[in-house]
């Protein structure tokens, strides 16, 4: 018995010993392995792989990206995505053994894919997604009996798809992506070689070729398939989607389908679930069938464009309720506009135009009140432009041109207030501009009224379109003087006045634009000399003065003569072609009557010299004292302020009780900010600039006057006035009575102050503030320092950005970010550009602002809000940030995060009428995108345009329960 127990033992501790030997082994390789492969790859300064290559103690374990056993004995996850790293990856990644999920997407990996990873037996997700990888995808590939994810998308791989990917016995594969590639030849998915849980086959913008592979009806749990951009052919693969009533997203645009719809569009009527479909840019032909009237009601999105489909639009499409976006376009449509697409109340955007629609423009338009953008271009339409599109309160693009319109510009084209593109040209509009016209201040994009017949001088009010980055208003019969205040259009890129008959001088005021870089005034009856302006301009490249009556010598070193045909009294001694000035000097001798006259009043001038100086060096010195003492440093700077209400700093002191301390609201790095009331009783806060600082930031003061003079938005603080004085500076601003962001987030009782639906439309307001400021401003503005403090909530609690002192002015240029890592010209002009936490990590490494950078802060404050987690808490100053803890929680350890966030900011005042599922959604979106939006890599975040249309969705389905109808 005693024998037996010890044999018993014995045999025990040798299995424990080789199994603590096998551990031991698998430790020692995987943190070999992960060495190895680190030592072939590069990184930024102050990177993620900063624990790699730290100390010698720490468990790899604790690295940045790895996610091990709970023995802590192997590495089963290895996420490095977005980390900016470059160089190639080292086939001793097979040597993780137990490895589940590899994601390096979104670096700069060079060379092939190593074929080793096949042998990674356990692996389930590989991703390596937006590299710069190539050669062709390894035959190995199909080892891995496990995968159910996979992504090479965006990458430089060549070769066929290998038959292993889809013919290995294995049915696990659910993901397939390989899009943006140059992978050619057939998809080898065989009958014998079924993928029936595939959900998602993404292989768009390759160059993939031959039929669409029957063997794809078999996987019926199919969501999302994806083949534009390639060289499919055939038939519409009709009879693979009706077997597929899972289908969400169809993309089969810009291939070389052929034949009708009517089969294919059958065929989809058994995909209840259908979202959006698009079939552009292929060889269908026949008519748009009246069956498509049975396609899901869940369809949004609907591309036919770019086709050979002929016909009239049937009646049927009505039925589509939830439709937000049709395009036609580019095809052999005819007929008349049916008044039943105006049932479509949900539409967006609706694109009809190069075909051969006619009749009259319906006034049923007017109906669609969600139509933000209508192009009707390229038609056979006639008759007068409806008033009813000032009815369209969300209307931004409107394009009528080339068609066969007569009548006048309706004046209440004017209500459009959201307008940014307008282009009526080749038209038959006659009469002149209406000067309520020009209350279209908000266009920002594109104004185009060419080639029309449109007279009569240019109303003066144009100037008032200071956002518009184009205007055409060429090819007319407009006459009269140039207005002055065209130069007041400060975003200006492009004018073209040509071929009309304007006469007199060209206004010097033109000349000053700050970013025009192509003017046209060619074929008028223009007259004088080329302003200097024209010439010293640092931004224009593409001018034509020809055929006008300009005289006088002029320079422009960078023209040939072409640019100044026409005018023979133009002289020049830099421009080839042109007749050289002749140097003329004439004596011209004073007649000796005047000159005595001259004495004669000089004298008597002179005399009065005793009696006048006394008063006039007193309105002097009193002017120049005024200056140093009143609110405006110069006369430059007092004529443009003239439309603010001046204020002294004694009023100041008296509104905010002599600044007492009992006034203040707020203190910062460079100054206060106080309450007070002004003699009208007006309620404000007055933002004092510290003295010691003053000289220092005296750019930034005038930089945040400059911001918020010429940006107008609900979403951002308007100034009242300001208090510039040598020695003191103020902004007078209106008062937030329910203070900021951060005294919402963090109340000194612990309790928060807005709930999930208030929070939603703080974002969704302070997304469409940026979203401005980027895109739409008359100059493009990053802010540079956002952060909950610099937001502001008014008695409504609407979200306003505040605080521009660090803002920078930002041109196109400055947004291209180098691929190469390598760092511009610094961006902190002195100041430190954002506040620490928000502050964008390539600005770290020397880069300019860019509005990248403020989408970064923006994905930090959206992490902020949910996790009630400061940015510079200390358990982010140990080597981690916010949005890298938060990411190590994603996707499967968030369920805490988001029962906190429910749980804090649970309804103020009355219970919300949305579902629990759909604020546990909205979390994790909001999660998601903050995510996103705080990628390492700048050039991989969404823009806030993009964020702005995500976030007034989630407002509008919160808001509005009607919305949530079709959930």
């Amino acid at each position: 018995m005693a024998f037996t127990s010890l044999f018993f033992c014995i045999v025990l501790f040798s299995i424990v010993f080789a199994e603590e030997n096998k551990n031991a082994r698998v430790f020692n390789n995987d943190r070999a392995a992960l060495l190895t492969f680190v030592s072939g790859v590069t990184s930024d300064p102050g990177n993620v792989l900063r624990s790699w290559t730290g100390s010698s103690q720490v468990h790899f374990c604790n690295w940045t990206g790895i996610t091990c056993d709970a023995g802590r004995d192997s590495v089963l996850e290895l996420d490095l995505s977005g980390a900016s790293l470059h160089g190639t990856i080292s086939p001793v990644i097979s040597k993780l053994s137990r490895l589940t999920v590899l994601d390096l997407s979104r670096n700069f990996f060079e060379g092939e894919v190593p074929r080793e990873i096949g042998y990674l037996s356990e692996l389930k997700q590989l991703s390596l997604s937006s590299n710069l990888l190539r050669g062709r995808i390894p035959f190995e590939i199909g080892f891995l009996l496990r995968l159910q994810y996979l992504d090479f998308g965006s990458n430089r791989l060549v070769g066929e798809i290998p038959t292993s990917l889809f013919c290995n016995g294995s049915s696990a594969l659910e993901y397939v992506d390989i899009s943006n590639n140059s992978i050619s030849g057939r998809i080898p998915l065989k009958e014998e070689c079924e993928v029936r849980e595939l959900r998602f086959l993404l292989v768009w913008s390759n160059q993939l070729s031959g039929r669409v592979p029957r063997a794809l009806s078999n996987s019926s749990k199919l969501k999302w398939l994806d083949l534009e951009l390639n060289f499919f052919e055939g038939e519409l693969p009709f009879e693979i989607v009706k077997n597929l009533s899972n289908l969400q997203f169809v993309y089969l645009s810009y291939n070389r389908f052929s034949g009708p719809l009517d089969p294919f569009f059958s065929a989809l009527s058994n995909s209840p679930h259908l979202q959006e479909l698009e079939l552009a840019g292929n060889r269908l032909y026949g008519k748009i069938p009246d069956n498509i009237g049975n396609l899901s009601r869940s369809l949004v999105q609907l591309h036919l464009d770019d086709n050979k489909i002929s016909g009239g639009i049937p009646p049927d499409i009505s039925n589509l309720v939830n439709l937000t976006l049709l395009n036609l376009s580019s095809n052999f449509l005819n007929r008349t506009i049916p008044h039943e697409l105006f049932r479509m109340g949900k539409l967006e955007r609706l694109y009809l135009s190069d075909n051969s629609l006619s009749g009259e423009i319906p006034s049923d338009f007017g109906n669609v009140s969600r139509l933000g953008l209508l192009d009707l271009s390229k038609n056979q339409l006639s008759g007068f432009i409806p008033d009813s599109f000032s009815s369209l309160s969300q209307l931004r693009r409107l394009l009528l041109h080339n068609n066969r319109l007569v009548g006048m510009i309706p004046t209440s084209l004017a209500q459009c207030i959201n307008l940014e593109i307008l282009d009526l040209s080749h038209n038959q509009i006659s009469g002149s501009i209406p000067s309520d016209f020009a209350r279209l201040n908000s266009l920002k994009l594109y104004l185009n009224i060419s080639y029309n017949h449109l007279n009569g001088p240019l109303p003066s009010e144009l100037g008032k379109m200071n956002m518009v980055l184009a205007m055409d208003l060429s090819s007319n019969n407009f006459s009269g003087v140039i207005p002055a205040p065209l130069g007041n259009c400060i975003a200006l890129e492009l004018l073209n006045l040509s071929e009309n008959a304007f006469e007199g001088p060209l206004p010097d005021s033109i000349g000053k634009l700050p970013f025009l870089e192509t003017f046209d005034v060619s074929r008028n009856r223009l007259s004088g000399k080329i302003p200097e302006s024209f010439p010293t301009s640092s931004t224009l490249k593409q001018l034509n003065f020809s055929f006008n009556n300009f005289s006088g010598n002029t320079s422009f070193p960078y023209l040939n003569i072409d640019s100044f045909l026409g005018n023979p009294g133009l002289c020049s001694s830099s421009i080839a072609g042109m007749p050289v000035c002749k140097n003329r000097r004439k004596k011209n001798l004073i007649p000796l009557p005047i000159l005595l006259t001259i004495l004669v009043i000089a004298t008597f001038l002179m005399s009065l010299i005793p009696v006048v100086f006394k008063s006039k060096s007193k309105r002097k010195f009193s002017k120049i004292f005024s200056r140093k003492l009143g609110c405006e440093e110069d006369e430059e700077q007092e004529r443009k302020e003239q439309s603010y209400p001046k204020i002294s700093r004694q009023e100041l002191i008296e509104a905010t009780g002599g600044f007492n301390r009992s006034s203040l609201i707020g203190s910062g790095q460079f100054g206060q900010v106080y309450k007070g009331v002004l003699k009208d009783n007006t309620r404000v806060a007055v933002k004092v600039i510290c003295y010691a600082k003053a000289a220092e930031i005296a750019g930034s003061f005038k930089k945040e006057c400059e911001v918020l003079r010429n940006t107008r938005h609900r979403n951002l603080i308007r100034i009242i006035t300001i208090c510039s004085r040598p020695d003191f500076k103020a902004l007078v601003l209106p008062l937030m009575q329910n203070g900021s962001l951060e005294d919402h987030l963090y109340p000194g009782d612990g309790l928060s102050r807005v709930d999930l639906v208030q929070m939603v439309r703080i974002c969704s307001d302070v997304a469409e503030a940026l979203a401005y400021l980027h895109h739409y401003a008359p100059v493009k503005v990053a802010h540079c320092d956002l952060k909950p403090s610099n937001i502001l909530l008014d008695d409504d609690m609407n979200a306003l950005v505040s605080d521009f002192g660090i803002a920078k002015l930002v041109k196109e240029d400055v947004e291209k970010i180098p691929m190469d890592g390598s760092p511009s010209v610094s961006s902190t002009d002195g100041l430190l550009c954002g506040s620490i936490g928000y502050i964008a990590p390539e600005y770290g490494m020397g880069r300019r602002a860019s509005t990248q950078g403020d989408v970064y802060s923006f994905g930090v404050l959206l992490l902020e809000m949910v996790t009630r987690k400061r940015p510079t808490d200390i358990v982010f100053q140990e080597g981690s940030s916010l949005h890298e803890w938060v990411k190590s929680q994603y996707p499967h350890k968030l369920e805490p995060i988001i029962k906190e966030a429910l749980k804090t900011y649970a309804p103020v005042t009355s219970p919300t009428s949305c579902s629990t599922k759909l604020l546990h959604d909205m979390v994790l979106e909001l999660i998601e995108l903050g995510l996103i939006c705080t990628q390492y890599n700048p050039s991989t975040r969404p823009t806030m345009l993009d964020v702005a249309h995500e976030m007034a969705t989630w407002k509008e389905y919160l808001f509005d329960p009607s919305k949530r109808s079709i959930e």
